[in-house]
C-alpha cells in the first residue's frame, strides 16, 4: 500500500517519464521474447537437422561394416548346411576377430536369445539373454531377434561402453542369417553426437543470453535518454512557468497599482475636492452665524448639503466600480444593465443592453468574470475606439452562456500598441480561461470597422434551479 501511495505521489515529470518508458520497455520486452523464441526455434531446427545428418552418417558406416563382415564369411555361409557346426565355428571366429576402434565389435545371437559372439564383453558368450532390457527399459536382444527375422533393421538403446564402463547411447544394425537363425550385427556409440548437439544448444543459449544483454543495454540506454529528456523538458517547462509566473505577478502588481492610482485620483479629484468645498461652506456658515447673520448662513449651508450629496453619489459610484452590490443582490443581468446605463450617461455613447431570461442561473465566479470582462471592454471602448454605438447582449443556451459586446469604432488594428488595451485583453482572456470558457475577438482595420468581443462559458457553470440560492429576479442571470 505504501508503494502504491509513493507511485501516486510522483511528480508530473516523473509520471510523464514513466508513461513514456513503460510502453517502450514492454515493446522491447516483447521484441526480445520474439527474437529469443525465433532464434531458439531456428537453432533447434538446425541442430536437429545436424543430429539427423550425423546419425545417418553413423548408420551408413554401420551398414558398410556389416556388409564387409558378411562378405568376409559369405563363401562359408553360402556352402554350409543349417547344421554345419564347423562352418558356424569358423564364422564365429571371423566375427570375433573383427574389432575396430576402442569400442567397435560384432555380436551374434541365435533366435533363442543365446549369445555366440561378443569379443569386447566375453562374459555375455554362451548365455541366454532373452528379455534383456537397458536402463530405460528398452528391449535389446528380443529386438535384435525381431529385426533379424524381418531381414535387417536399426535399433537404438543404452549400452555399457567397453572402454569406460559407462552407459551411452548405441545405434546397432542387425541382419538375419535365416538358415542358421542368427542375428548378426554391430553398433556404434553416439555419445560424440550427443556431446556435439549439447555443445550446439549451449552455444545457442549463450547467443540468446548475449542478445538479451544487448537488448537490455539498449533498453536501459533508451530509458535513461527518456528520463533525461523528461528532466530537461521539466526543467525547461519550469523555467518557462517561472518566467510566466513572474510576468503574471508583475502584471497583477501593475494592475493593482493602476487600480489604486485610479481610485486615489478619483478620491483626490472628486471626493477630496467636494469635501473641501463642504468645509469652506460650513466655515462660511459658521462665521455668518457667529455674527448673527442667520439669513446669510442659509446659502452656504445649502451649498454644503449639495456638495455632500455629490460626495455620497461619487462614493457610491467608486464602490460600484470596485464591487457592484447589485451583482450580489439582483444578479448579472441587472448589474450589466446598471453598468451600461452608467456608461451611456457618463460618455454620451448610445448603449443598448439586451438579455434573455436564463433557464438556470450562473455560479458566482462566472457572474464576476463576465461582469469584469464587460467592464474592461466598455473601458477600452471609451478610451480607444471612438465608437458612437455599443450593444451588449447576454443570453443562455443549451451549451452554456454567451455575452457579446459590439461597437462601431475603429477596431483593434489601430490600438494594438496601447499598453492598457493589451493588458485589458489579456485580463479578459485569463479570466475566461480560468472557467474553461472561450473568448473571441473579431475586429478589422479601417475607420468605423467595429469590434466584437464574445465570451462563452460552458454549461457546467450554470446552476440547476434547486442549487440556486439567489433571489429570483426578472433578469434571471
Amino acid at each position: 500500500m505504501r508503494g502504491f501511495r509513493n507511485l501516486v505521489s510522483l511528480t508530473y515529470a516523473q509520471k510523464l517519464s514513466l508513461v513514456a518508458a513503460v510502453p517502450l520497455i514492454l515493446a522491447v520486452a516483447a521484441i526480445a521474447f520474439m527474437v529469443a523464441y525465433e532464434s531458439r526455434a531456428t537453432a533447434e531446427r538446425e541442430i536437429q537437422a545436424l543430429e539427423r545428418r550425423l546419425i545417418e552418417a553413423k548408420k551408413a558406416e554401420l551398414r558398410n561394416y556389416v556388409t564387409q563382415a558378411r562378405n568376409g564369411f559369405a563363401y562359408i555361409y553360402g556352402r554350409a548346411d543349417p547344421d554345419d557346426a564347423e562352418a558356424k565355428s569358423l564364422v564365429t571366429q571371423i566375427l570375433s576377430a573383427m574389432i575396430y576402434g576402442k569400442d567397435g565389435f560384432f555380436f551374434v545371437y541365435d533366435y533363442d536369445g543365446n549369445n555366440l559372439v561378443s569379443p569386447r564383453q566375453t562374459e555375455f558368450i554362451n548365455r541366454n539373454w532373452e528379455g534383456l532390457t537397458d536402463s530405460d527399459g528398452t528391449p535389446v536382444v528380443d529386438e535384435f531377434i525381431r529385426l533379424a527375422r524381418q531381414g535387417a533393421g536399426w535399433h537404438s538403446f543404452m549400452w555399457q561402453k567397453p572402454s569406460t564402463g559407462e552407459e551411452a547411447t548405441m545405434i546397432a544394425y542387425v541382419v538375419g542369417l535365416q538358415d542358421w537363425q542368427w542375428a548378426v550385427g554391430t553398433g556404434v556409440f553416439i555419445d560424440d553426437i550427443v556431446a556435439t548437439v549439447a555443445n550446439a544448444r549451449a552455444e545457442v543459449e549463450a547467443r540468446v543470453q548475449r542478445t538479451f544483454l544487448y537488448i537490455g543495454g539498449i533498453v536501459l540506454a533508451a530509458v535513461l535518454i527518456v528520463f533525461a529528456s523528461g528532466m530537461l523538458l521539466n526543467i525547461r517547462e519550469r523555467r518557462l512557468a517561472d518566467a510566466k509566473l513572474k510576468d503574471l505577478t508583475k502584471r497583477v502588481i501593475d494592475a493593482q497599482e493602476e487600480e489604486r492610482g485610479r481610485v486615489a485620483r478619483e478620491l483626490h479629484d472628486g471626493i477630496s475636492q467636494i469635501l473641501v468645498g463642504v468645509r469652506y461652506a460650513l466655515d462660511n456658515a459658521r462665521r455668518r452665524l457667529s455674527r448673527g447673520d442667520d439669513a446669510g448662513a442659509r446659502a452656504p449651508l445649502d451649498k454644503g448639503i449639495d456638495h455632500l450629496v455629490s460626495a455620497i453619489t461619487e462614493v457610491r459610484r467608486i464602490s460600484r466600480d470596485l464591487r457592484p452590490g447589485v451583482l450580489d443582490d439582483l444578479g448579472l443581468g441587472p448589474a450589466l444593465k446598471a453598468l451600461t446605463d452608467d456608461f451611456r450617461e457618463r460618455t454620451g455613447i448610445e448603449t443598448e443592453f439586451t438579455t434573455v431570461v436564463f433557464r438556470n442561473r450562473l455560479d458566482q465566479d462566472s457572474k464576476i468574470a463576465l461582469y469584469r470582462i464587460a467592464q474592461e471592454a466598455l473601458t477600452n471602448i471609451e478610451r480607444h475606439s471612438g465608437a458612437t454605438r455599443v450593444t451588449l447582449d447576454l443570453r443562455g443556451h443549451k451549451k452554456g452562456a454567451t455575452m457579446r459586446i459590439t461597437d462601431n469604432g475603429r477596431g483593434l488594428g489601430s490600438n494594438r500598441g496601447a499598453g492598457n488595451s493589451g493588458i485589458g485583453l489579456r485580463n479578459m482572456q485569463e479570466r475566461i480561461e480560468q472557467l474553461d470558457g472561450s473568448l473571441r475577438i473579431l475586429s478589422s482595420r479601417g475607420a468605423q470597422s467595429g469590434t466584437v468581443i464574445e465570451a462563452s462559458l460552458p454549461l457546467s457553470h450554470l446552476l440547476s434551479p434547486q442549487d440556486d440560492t439567489t433571489p429570483k429576479r426578472k433578469a434571471g442571470a
